[in-house]
């Protein structure tokens, strides 16, 4: 997969893909980098991108021409067409659906926005606007950082084991189990004795009942975009209950 990043700040990513998963997937050579200065395509002399808004108001509005010329570069010398990214508080909310989607593309582009907003013109030569939450950010730089992980570490091989992600919170709609390590006893907190046990089926059936706590506890509203199962659906009723 190849990942380009169009931002005014290029040098925040540096630490971001030089790190953990995200360097041991460019080592794997299952993704590569690129993060471009949109500074650089500026067609005037003095290299401005952004420009007072029309109709007045606070703030600078980020040029068209400088983008639009950017994108237009990278995606003639894609050998695909790429998805080009749009981070910005109109997106649609960003969820593991739309990674595990984004993860099955050879090429996406990411443009990072600053100042008070972009020319609206420039909406139309994206293919996707996300957003990663109802809060207002900088820049679109840690937007797109995350987006990015979440994406890079679904690639085949990125992860030490192939199953670790499908465990994840919110991979089946979920939160996830609780999880434990060493030592069985930490100063009187003790494991459940069931993941002790060595029976599986068991450690099987406590952890998607502590999911569906944990679910139902922290965020029930996810119920509502997911189909339980019959047993499932008894063991969440159950769950109910135990909360009442």
């Amino acid at each position: 997969m190849k990942i380009d990043v169009l931002s005014l700040f290029p040098e925040m990513f540096t630490g971001v893909f030089g790190s953990s998963i995200l360097k041991r997937a460019e080592e794997k050579q299952a993704v590569h980098y690129r993060v471009v200065n949109f500074r650089e395509y500026s067609d005037n002399k003095h290299k401005t991108v952004d420009d007072y808004p029309y109709g007045g108001g606070a703030g600078m509005v980020l040029k068209p021409q400088p983008i639009f010329d950017a994108v237009r570069y990278l995606t003639e010398t894609s050998e695909t067409r790429p998805r080009v990214i749009l981070l910005c508080p109109q997106g649609e909310r960003h969820t593991q659906k739309k990674a595990e989607e984004l993860a099955g593309e050879e090429h996406l582009i990411f443009i990072c926005g600053h100042y008070e907003g972009y020319d609206e013109r420039i909406r139309e030569i994206v293919t996707d606007e996300i957003s990663i939450g109802d809060f207002i950010l900088t820049g679109g730089e840690l937007g797109a950082m995350t987006v990015i992980d979440s994406v890079v570490r679904l690639l085949p091989e990125v992860l030490g084991k192939e199953e670790s992600h499908l465990q994840d919170s919110f991979s089946t709609g979920l939160l996830e189990h609780p999880h434990y390590t060493r030592p069985a006893d930490f100063r009187g907190h003790k494991v459940p004795d069931v993941l002790l046990s060595g029976n599986h089926k068991h450690i099987d059936e406590w952890r998607v009942k502590e999911s569906l706590r944990r679910t139902w506890e922290r965020r029930p509203d996810l119920f509502d975009h997911i189909e339980l199962d019959p047993l499932h659906q008894k063991w969440l009723e159950e769950i109910k209950k135990e909360s009442r």
